[in-house]
């Protein structure tokens, strides 16, 4: 299961850019907290502790308590802006939540048992097709991670959502399809549809225009037949 996270918070008093700059330049973040039909919070969170929770790799599936005035607050982080040269954290949103709200979220998937699978034995290689799964599940039971065996999968197998064992109370949020996420594919296969896709990127270019750049030499030059 994701962890639980506390951010202390402290209250925004001015609103504007020139305060969130200056409350970035000494070490702080602004923030909001919002939903659950109650006022918006305007908040700041201190940028060391807000970075640290970002190098988890799972703060945006993770319950945060904003821990304000002595209150926590359930919440759940719904976007992080990040400086465009700097990279540094500049602005985060808070999403309320109740202790067992169901909420929407994007889980990594993390493959297990490739020495069980006898077509990666045999050079196969694991294309993924979903890198991360898009979920429902209760804000208190949201798992860190969606784990598949690749056990006795051969080259040519593919993996559904229908075969993936979610822990309990977790759904798919695309309900409507049974779709693909990795199969085993031979090395071959591979190379052909990364040179497939390489194709259909590729802009041809047209006859006419070919046609009209060398005619426009021939009249520069001044040169002709006759």
């Amino acid at each position: 299961m994701s962890e639980q996270l506390t951010l202390p918070a402290e209250a925004r008093d001015r609103a504007g850019k020139g305060a969130s700059r200056a409350l970035r330049r000494d070490g702080r973040v602004p923030a909001v907290v919002y939903g659950e039909k109650k006022d918006p919070l305007s908040i700041h969170v201190e940028e060391k502790l807000l970075s640290k929770m970002l190098s988890t790799g799972h703060f945006m599936n993770s319950v945060i308590m904003i821990d304000f005035e002595g209150k926590p607050h359930r919440t759940l982080p719904k976007a992080v802006d990040f400086h465009p040269v700097s990279s540094r954290p500049i602005h985060v949103d808070f999403l309320r939540i109740g202790e067992h709200t169901k909420v929407h979220v994007a889980i990594p998937m993390r493959f297990d048992n490739e020495d069980a699978s006898p077509g990666l034995k045999r050079g196969g290689v694991l294309n993924v097709v979903v890198h991360e799964l898009e979920i429902v599940c209760d804000a208190a039971s949201i798992p860190s991670e969606i784990h598949i065996p690749l056990d006795g999968l051969e080259i040519g197998d593919s993996i559904h959502i229908s075969a993936v064992k979610l822990p309990d109370g977790v759904t798919p949020a695309n309900t409507e399809e049974d779709f693909t996420v990795a199969t085993i594919v031979a090395p071959s296969a591979m190379k052909a549809e990364e040179e497939e896709e390489a194709a259909a990127d590729a802009v041809p270019t047209l006859e006419g225009e070919e046609g009209e750049a060398e005619g426009g030499e021939t009249a520069e030059g001044g040169e002709s037949e006759g």
